[in-house]
Order: C-alpha cells, then structure tokens, then sequence
C-alpha cells in the first residue's frame, strides 16, 4: 500500500471521527437540530462510538448528520479514504476502480463515489457570468440516442434525422472559467 495511504484515518474507526469532527466543527460539536453548544457526548456500552445528546432539545445526534455520510452503514475509515481517492485523482476516477481499491462491493463504491460528486459539485449560480473583460460563449445540443439503438416501438418510421424526441441543451462557457448548463423544456425555431 503506498505510504499516504499508511494515515491512520483510513484504517481506524476513532481516527476517521476524529478527523471529520475537527473538519465539521472546527468550534467544538454544536446540535444540528437547535445550533446550541450545550452538548454531552455519551459514552459507555449502550451508545454507539461518536454520539452526543444536546442538552437544550434533548435530541441525539453524531457528526455525519446533516453530511453526505448520514444514515449510511458504511465505515467512516472507508468515507475519508474515498474522499481522498476522489480529490487527489487528477483526471477522477470511476466507481468501478474505487471499488477495485478499497474493496467490498461494486454497489458500495457507487454510491460513495455519488454522494461525494453530489457534495462537491457547484451549486445554482450565485454570481452571473462574464463581468467586465470577460468574453461567454453560448451553444446548444440535442441529447439522445441514434435510432438504431431505441426500442423498436420508439424508432422513426419517416426515416428523417434530426432533433424530434431529443432533449435540448444550453450551455453558458466562460473562457478560462466556469461552464453552465441547462437542460430546456422545449426548443423551437426562431421567428
């Protein structure tokens, strides 16, 4: 195994924990449910590792909630080790070879593989496009299969090509930027 990957939060439960608890609360822990930092963390046989019961709503909570690690059976050894496959990875990495790395079963490593693209990737636009000496392209596509390969039930009789029962799209570039695209609920022709 390659000596970055020796880090102790791959290989150990109370490490990995540790590990997303500085990240998640840099502060200390704080309710999820109240944002109160009155909070105890319970210890002993009857509770499971990392839980914490906050003393103003009395609700119980650990560090994954409200992450994409929440209500997941899988180990956190197995969250951070993907996390780091996924960003180190200059041209990213298949679900298929993350599966290959760490083990388990296919379905595992997709999910994993989702949920962090899901986490990490941007969210609605908060700034525009373009700006003062920024140049934006637009272009459009139609997104669907060849004919050959639909259902025959699906296939044009007419023999004609084209966009009919194809989805349109619009994506916004910005050189040396950021890319935007949409997906249009109906294209037409301009007048």
């Amino acid at each position: 195994m390659p000596s970055h990957l020796q880090n102790p939060i791959f290989h150990n439960e109370e490490a990995a924990r540790a590990w997303f608890e500085t990240r998640i609360w840099p502060d200390g822990p704080f309710c999820p449910h109240c944002g109160s930092t009155n909070v105890t963390r319970l210890h002993g046989e009857k509770h499971r590792a990392g839980l914490l019961q906050c003393n103003g709503c009395r609700e119980q909570f650990t560090v994954t909630v409200n992450t994409v690690c929440e209500r997941s059976k899988i180990a956190l050894t197995k969250w951070c080790l993907v996390i780091y496959l996924l960003n180190s990875s200059k041209k990213g990495m298949s679900a298929l070879q993350v599966h290959r790395m760490i083990g388990g079963s296919y379905k595992t490593a997709w999910f994993l593989c989702h949920r962090i693209r899901e986490a990490i990737r941007e969210g609605k636009m908060p700034d525009g496009l373009g700006g003062k000496n920024k140049v934006v392209e637009i272009d459009e596509t139609y997104v669907g299969g060849k004919e050959a390969n639909k259902r025959k039930s699906k296939r044009r009789t007419d023999g004609a090509r084209g966009p009919i029962d194809k989805a349109p799209v619009v994506s916004l570039v910005e050189r040396d930027g950021s890319v935007r695209s949409f997906l249009l609920a109906k294209a037409r022709e301009p007048s």
